[in-house]
């Protein structure tokens, strides 16, 4: 019937639709959304930055001789973490967190791009293999501490495969006499845990290339690894950027595992997260919401670069394109 309109009249009586009302509607059905993300995310991340710069005194008022506690806004609790002996913690700290994070991704991409290599190979007991890598990733991070802490026992399973008598999780015990002991036990925990993580989001992505690609490789003659370097890398590279990217992310904010593993306030492991809990729990409120803000902005200054530099899809947009 349009179509006999349009033929007739010459133009076209179906009227364009009203993007002024669909945004609004838009935006009706997303407020839901919208205002629990403002009050479980939004809120906290200000509270906190404008705790940062809250600068707490206690003094004498002379006319009632009680003690008050005055409040004002300054720098004082970011000039505070800088410099003298909470700048030595922050500077250890960020140390610890930045090389567990490079270490474990790295650690943890090269067995996850393995295991995922493995897991899409048409093996006999593929579903046995893919359970069996989903175990340590669905383990509470907790649990897991609590597990290999009793491995890294003094008389634990590791001593006694090793035939050493290390004292894994005391702050000053050394493995070869150079590496630290509490440092390796959480990066093996660590590695342990999350590295089928990045296993199973490469698993995802390979099986979305065609097998026509690989079989134009075997006729151009090309070995495993020039396919490897020359088709699987680059095709699977999306998805795997983003699967570092969640773990670089989740690495930068590491507590639960150092801290069950090891302890609390332990200097070989402590990381800014760890920190910022050390401040809280000895009510100085104002250096731990620094120490948060600082690791927050590390974070968003790492997931900027992954995207702008690295190309980062987080919302699927090749994905969109492609259709």
């Amino acid at each position: 019937m349009t179509t006999m309109i349009r033929e007739r009249t010459g133009r076209s009586t179906v009227k364009p639709p009203n993007r002024q009302g669909s945004g609004w509607s838009t935006a009706l059905m997303l407020s839901p959304t919208l205002l629990t993300l403002a009050l479980v995310v939004g809120y906290p991340v200000l509270a906190a930055v404008r705790l940062a710069f809250v600068q707490v005194a206690d003094q004498v008022n002379p006319q009632t001789g009680m003690l008050e506690r005055t409040e004002s806004f300054g720098l004082g609790n970011f000039a505070g973490i800088f410099t003298g002996e909470s700048g030595e913690a922050f500077r250890n700290a960020f140390w610890n967190t930045t090389l567990f994070t490079v270490i474990g991704v790295t650690a943890e991409v090269v067995l996850g791009v393995a295991m995922a290599l493995v897991m899409n190979r048409a093996i006999r007991a593929r579903g046995l293999v893919r359970v069996s890598v989903l175990v340590p990733w669905a383990i509470p991070t907790a649990i897991s501490g609590l597990l290999w802490r009793w491995v890294f026992e003094s008389d634990g399973i590791a001593n006694a495969v090793l035939h050493t008598q290390v004292v894994w999780t005391a702050d000053d015990s050394t493995i070869f006499g150079f590496i630290s002991a509490p440092f390796t036990t959480v990066l093996i925990a660590d590695i342990w845990k999350t590295a089928p993580f990045i296993g199973l989001l490469v698993l995802a992505g390979l099986q979305i290339i065609p097998k026509e690609v690989y079989e134009a490789a075997k006729i151009d003659r090309a070995g495993t690894w020039a396919t490897f370097w020359r088709i699987t890398i680059p095709l699977v590279k999306p998805t795997l950027v983003v699967a570092v990217l969640f773990r670089i992310l989740d690495a930068l904010k590491m507590f639960d595992l150092p801290f069950v593993l090891v302890g609390a306030h332990k200097h070989s492991v402590e990381t800014l997260s760890t920190l910022a809990q050390y401040e809280m729990s000895n009510v100085r409120y104002g250096p731990a919401a620094a120490y948060s803000t600082v690791l927050f902005l590390y974070i968003a200054l790492i997931a900027f670069l992954f995207v702008k530099v690295l190309g980062a899809d987080l919302i699927g947009r090749g994905l969109k394109e492609s259709r």
